[in-house]
């Protein structure tokens, strides 16, 4: 059956060029996923030049590596997958060689960049601050597959493959980070309803 997805298949196009050692196919590659790379992995470190270098290092060894690898992939998974593990790693001996535990390996933290956030008007701006406080009471691992799912628009399978885990674990991660947004959403806005309910009780007998 053939792909009648036009960004995977021409994603699947640009790779194969690449295996083929297509100079401009690679360097399309790095373009077009570059900056999405270092958006994900600025999640799990604030160590700007820690996370370039490890994009880097991923580009050099897919060049090296690329008669290997596999002629049909998902290009956006498989990168942010294959970044992901290299973070991991990277974290991981920072750690073994310090000889101290190293909270941010296990760190994931979505960070709206300005573009994200340029809304138009005030209230549009409260909206989403609130959504990025919400978000950021999550576990971990509800916060990337929120942030896998809704910003990177990866299906259940993809995001399996990015944090290696089962396509269902995937779902019952998703299901029950939604089940707390949701539920902390209502509690905000009652909160809110009940403290300006107080406020607008107490304002005539204030100026009275």
């Amino acid at each position: 059956m053939l792909n009648r997805n036009p960004v995977l298949s021409d994603d699947l196009e640009l790779w194969q060029r690449f295996k083929q050692g297509n100079c401009r196919a690679f360097e399309a590659l790095m373009s077009k996923y570059g900056r999405m790379l270092f958006s994900y992995g600025s999640k799990y470190s604030p160590d700007k030049e820690f996370v370039k270098d490890c994009i880097q290092d991923l580009f050099l060894e897919l060049w090296q590596k690329r008669d290997s690898l596999n002629d049909a992939v998902a290009v956006k998974a498989y990168l942010l997958a294959s970044l992901r593990r290299r973070i991991h790693r990277a974290l991981e001996n920072q750690r073994w060689q310090s000889g101290t535990p190293l909270d941010c390996v296990e760190h994931f933290s979505v960070e709206f960049s300005v573009e994200e956030s340029l809304v138009e008007d005030e209230t549009s701006r409260s909206v989403v601050y609130k959504v990025k406080y919400l978000i950021d009471q999550l576990p971990n691992r509800q916060q990337e597959v929120v942030y896998l799912k809704f910003f990177q628009e990866l299906d259940r399978e993809h995001i399996s493959e990015v944090m290696s885990i089962a396509p269902q674990s995937v779902s019952n991660l998703l299901q029950a980070a939604i089940r707390q947004l949701k539920s902390q959403w209502k509690a905000e806005l009652l909160l809110v309803s009940l403290v300006n309910g107080l406020i607008d009780s107490a304002l005539p007998g204030f100026f009275s």
